[in-house]
């Protein structure tokens, strides 16, 4: 089960565009569905104020229906302009011992440099850092670029990535194929660091996971809540 497989807080990192921020909805959305067990108190933690575009708090209405609470940005919506400002309630969720958080960091190293200062709610066995890697990505493009990028990350935070989610994706091209192939390659870069394999992604609707039976106890379906129609035409 997901809810078993981290602390109650799970940070989430990656390099830009590698999915991080569909994983941490869909990761959100599986555990307050029941599917993955009791889901319990659940929040979103949106620290991603480098990047305007594929935020988690932009799910907001979806997250809340669901029953999981989103903390970030001061404002609650932007409407014109992208303001890099954290909400004061943001620490809220991180002090409740009664609620699991999903933490999206910043992409890369210098949007990861915002977990710095809530560095003290990450210092315990309750925290998780995951390394969301697509080997379809510039930047993460093999076992060496991708050492490299975690690397950087664990350096500039101090937090030590310990899971690593194969999310490797080629949008909606996507095949049985192409998760294969980056699951093998999570595998060697595993191997080499030796962080475990946490899960492996498929674009739900788009691969049959019946297709990928025998590849991972721990396959996570992504909804593509993020994706705005037009980047597909």
């Amino acid at each position: 089960m997901f809810k078993d497989r981290a602390g109650r807080k799970i940070i989430v990192t990656g390099h830009y565009g590698s999915g991080k921020t569909e994983f941490s909805v869909s990761l959100a959305m599986l555990l307050a569905s029941g599917a993955a067990g009791a889901a319990g108190k659940l929040a979103v933690v949106d620290l991603d104020i480098v990047n305007p575009y594929f935020r988690s708090r932009e799910c907001r209405d979806i997250l809340a229906k669901a029953g999981v609470a989103v903390y970030g940005s001061a404002f609650e919506y932007e409407a014109t302009v992208e303001i890099p400002a954290l909400g004061a309630d943001v620490r809220a969720p991180l002090e409740d011992p009664d609620c699991r958080v999903i933490v999206d960091a910043g992409g890369n190293d210098s949007g990861a440099l915002v977990l710095n200062q809530f560095h003290k709610y990450f210092t315990g066995n309750d925290t998780t850092v995951l390394a969301i890697v697509n080997f379809n990505r510039p930047g993460t493009g093999n076992i060496e670029s991708a050492i490299g990028h975690i690397s950087a990350i664990e350096a500039i935070t101090g937090l030590e990535v310990s899971g690593i989610v194969n999310n490797s994706h080629l949008l909606r091209e996507t095949s049985a194929d192409t998760i294969v192939r980056g699951h093998d390659l999570c595998a060697i870069l595993c191997e080499k660091t030796g962080k475990h394999l946490w899960c492996d992604c498929y674009p739900d609707g788009i691969v049959d996971p019946a297709g990928l039976s025998g590849l991972s106890d721990n396959l996570l379906p992504l909804g593509l809540y993020l994706r705005p129609t037009w980047l597909d035409k």
